[in-house]
């Protein structure tokens, strides 16, 4: 079943689902619901856990983490949702995109939800204003979907010759509409095209590569995507094979061999809403609590990787960037 169809069905779902209270045990017991695996990145794992014990709340102690890993297969995600509320756990952290937050939302009316997202949470349907978010969900937006213009220029301002560019995205992302018309926006902008290419899994991201080196586009942007981000090992290893200036959404590319990255840090995304997790278990509302939004991005080059593609990272960008990777 493709992703929006899916969503679709759970939002069609919600009314036969049954509600559920908070909690009400000696020690409290929150949920976190994930699209993604257990090892897709552990270090967001542990800045959840580091937020949430710098606001008074240690996993195994004071609260007790009831963990759902989906591992990209997102139609588990319903069960698993239903499982934490049968629970009865005081507050749901959503993460993995906004299927996971949309699905724990048709789950149930009551329960407290903290998503992580890279979406648009008033356009998906979470909230109804970033300000004042109403109903039971509340959480932090990295808006990754919206830098489309900024990872353009950095890719040019580090490959300047690049003039054909590609996109990779999900067909099934919900929010790829919105993604694909922001990088072509940027794109024509500078009187320039972009060819967008379409992957869901391993074997299509190899062909849209492949597709890549038969238009001889010469470079390429990485649109946000949970199972892209489970793949970054096959991106980086195919933006290498094909000698492709390749700009992503998060370091974690960039770490694995990427040449640059642009975008909020996923563990501080965690990391806050640990904080708005904390918050709830102490007794607060989601509607109390406005929907975050990052204040710093981050600018992560691989001077190595720049160098084996024959570029050479401009002082500007030297100067500029949060981190270069030697």
């Amino acid at each position: 079943m493709r992703r929006r169809d899916f969503i679709k069905v759970i939002a069609g779902s919600a009314a036969t689902w049954p509600l559920a209270t908070r909690a009400q045990q000696s020690r409290l017991v929150g949920g976190f619901l994930s699209a993604n695996g257990v090892n897709t990145n552990p270090p967001t794992t542990e800045a959840f856990r580091a937020g949430l014990k710098e606001n008074g709340f240690t996993d195994g102690e004071n609260v007790t983490i009831e963990y759902r890993w989906a591992d990209g297969r997102l139609e588990r995600l319903p069960s698993m949702a239903m499982d934490l509320v049968r629970h009865q756990v005081a507050v749901i952290f959503t993460a993995g995109g906004s299927v996971s937050a949309m699905v724990a939302k048709g789950a149930t009316r009551t329960i407290p939800i903290v998503f992580a997202t890279g979406a648009d949470p008033v356009r998906s349907g979470l909230v109804a204003s970033l300000n004042r978010p109403e109903g039971n969900a509340t959480g932090v937006s990295n808006i990754v979907d919206l830098l489309g213009a900024k990872h353009i220029a950095l890719l040019r301002e580090l490959a300047p010759g690049v003039h054909n560019l590609g996109m990779i995205v999900s067909p099934d992302n919900p929010e790829q509409e919105s993604q694909t018309a922001d990088l072509k926006a940027a794109v024509h902008a500078i009187g320039q095209q972009i060819t967008v290419l379409h992957a869901t899994d391993g074997e299509e991201i190899d062909k849209a590569f492949a597709t890549l080196g038969q238009l001889k586009l010469d470079g390429l942007v990485v649109a946000p995507d949970a199972v892209f981000q489970r793949r970054r090992d096959q991106f980086v290893a195919l933006a290498a094979q094909y000698a492709v200036p390749t700009i992503y959404y998060a370091r974690e590319f960039v770490d694995a061999g990427g040449l640059v990255s642009y975008g909020t840090s996923f563990t501080w995304v965690y990391h806050q809403s640990a904080v708005y997790v904390a918050r709830i278990l102490k007794g607060e509302k989601p509607t109390d609590l406005p929907v975050m939004q990052p204040t710093k991005f981050e600018l992560v080059i691989n001077t190595k990787t720049a160098t084996t593609l024959g570029l050479t990272v401009p002082q500007t960008l030297r100067a500029t960037a949060d981190e270069l990777i030697e």
